[in-house]
């Protein structure tokens, strides 16, 4: 019977416990291996993490898995998911894969993967996988063909020079002081390293991972700690990073939060104003602030939205010819670079239009005024209660309240057991009383 593991951004759950298991993840490695082992001779696997105490045992078992197919794997230690992606494609590899729960506490953890081209795997290939699970290991390798395993410890060093030349090589960052939050994540080592080669002078937070603290009070999903430190030290910008460095959100001068709103919406002028926005527009998602959508047209722009999951952004940005996408969370996906989200290379690209303008940041990266959005998070204890007629109710009419002057959405989430209730319009009181209704009907109906 085939198993459902695949969520919106590849398998997650809590570690040691299904499907977050070694035994588990042996069986998706010997799966994926019989997916890629394309009747070649050990093709290579790259194998990456973040530093979660976790991932030395998924690590383990991955290996094991593809070994035991025949596959040779490259073992690159704590680096950012788009890192990974990116060291797939300069090795040649047919695979890549990330074990990471990205912004998630240190207790989950998760298994991501990329095929040759950088990109994450469709739903048709994880529906393969995991239609293989069970049988993959009637096709292990025999014992004379059984692959290898090896380090690579200059995988960082090279990523490192990745991220500088997406840089513009006539700017420097001298003068610029930058505190930057590398939530105790795989970042912890190339992010401050990157703004220090090009000239910053640079404050490290989250530098210290003790496989525990990973995005612990600090990183993407708690800004707060950053806007602290931006205060403290006088800085011009703050930069944070969340786990497994796909994800931004900056703080400017002020110490006030930018989110993936503003960062999209300023570069989108930028390459727009450079002649380098291809598609004639920007990919966001339907998380994405009114307030956006109404900046890019504004622009004469288009704005397009896909379902949340950097994947599924990175999707309609290929099948538009867009180079420029992301997400309100801060996965921002520049294509000229990189194939996925990546908290680096979109924070470069801020600091560039940072230096030209030669303003604080404060006066930069504001550039729309985002309308009042509510968000509320509803646990879920298994069951669905979208089709109770005490929930669908509450739904018709928020819709109808909110009209014309506003929207809704509903949806739950790809990589934790939450519902998460969304809206946003003109009218902020409005906005927060159906957000309220909608989540207190959810919460009856599930008990």
């Amino acid at each position: 019977m085939t198993r459902k593991l695949f969520g919106t951004d590849g398998i997650r759950g809590t570690a040691n416990v299904e499907p977050m298991t070694a035994e588990t993840a042996l069986r998706v490695a010997m799966a994926t291996g019989l997916h890629f082992r394309n009747g070649q001779e050990h093709e290579t696997v790259v194998i990456g993490k973040d530093t979660r105490l976790s991932g030395y045992m998924l690590e383990s078992a991955l290996t094991a898995g593809f070994v035991s197919m025949g596959m040779n794997v490259v073992l690159v230690g704590p680096m950012p998911t788009p890192g990974v992606a990116v060291m797939t494609r300069s090795l040649r590899a047919s695979l890549g894969v990330v074990l990471s729960a990205s912004h998630n506490p240190s207790a989950d953890n998760g298994i991501k993967l990329f095929g040759p081209d950088g990109f994450k795997l469709s739903d048709d290939v994880e529906r393969e996988i995991e239609q293989n699970l069970d049988r993959a290991s009637e096709f292990r390798a025999g014992p004379g063909e059984l692959g290898k395993a090896t380090r690579m410890n200059d995988a960082p060093g090279r990523y490192v020079e990745f991220a500088k030349g997406s840089f513009p090589r006539r700017l420097r960052l001298d003068g610029l002081k930058i505190v930057v939050d590398c939530a105790h994540g795989a970042a912890y080592k190339v992010a401050p390293n990157v703004l220090w080669e090009l000239g910053a002078e640079v404050i490290p937070l989250g530098v210290s991972p003790d496989g525990f603290n990973i995005n612990l009070d600090c990183g993407a999903t708690h800004p707060e700690t950053l806007s602290r430190a931006v205060l403290e030290h006088g800085a011009d910008i703050g930069i944070a990073l969340d786990g497994d460095a796909d994800r931004i959100q900056l703080v400017d001068e002020k110490g006030r939060v930018v989110d993936g709103d503003q960062v999209m919406a300023l570069i989108a002028r930028s390459w727009h104003a450079a002649g380098k926005l291809a598609g004639g527009g920007i990919v966001a998602t339907v998380m994405s602030n009114l307030g956006l959508e109404r900046y890019v047209g504004g622009l004469g722009l288009d704005f397009i939205r896909a379902q949340v999951g950097d994947r599924y952004v990175v999707e309609r940005m290929r099948t538009g010819g867009f180079n420029v996408g992301g997400e309100q969370s801060g996965h921002i996906i520049l294509s000229d670079y990189v194939t996925t989200g990546d908290g680096l290379i979109a924070a470069l690209q801020v600091l560039a239009v940072l230096i030209e303008a030669d303003r604080p940041a404060s006066e930069v990266l504001r550039l729309f005024e985002p309308l009042p959005q509510v968000l509320r998070n509803v646990k879920l204890d298994g069951t669905s209660p979208f089709d109770l007629v005490a929930v669908q109710g509450a739904m018709a009419d928020a819709e109808a309240r909110l009209a014309n002057c506003g929207r809704l959405l509903i949806r739950k989430s790809g990589t934790e057991p939450l519902i998460r209730v969304m809206a946003e319009g003109e009218d902020e009181g409005l906005v927060v009383q159906v957000v309220d209704d909608i989540a207190t009907a959810i919460e009856r109906a599930m008990r």
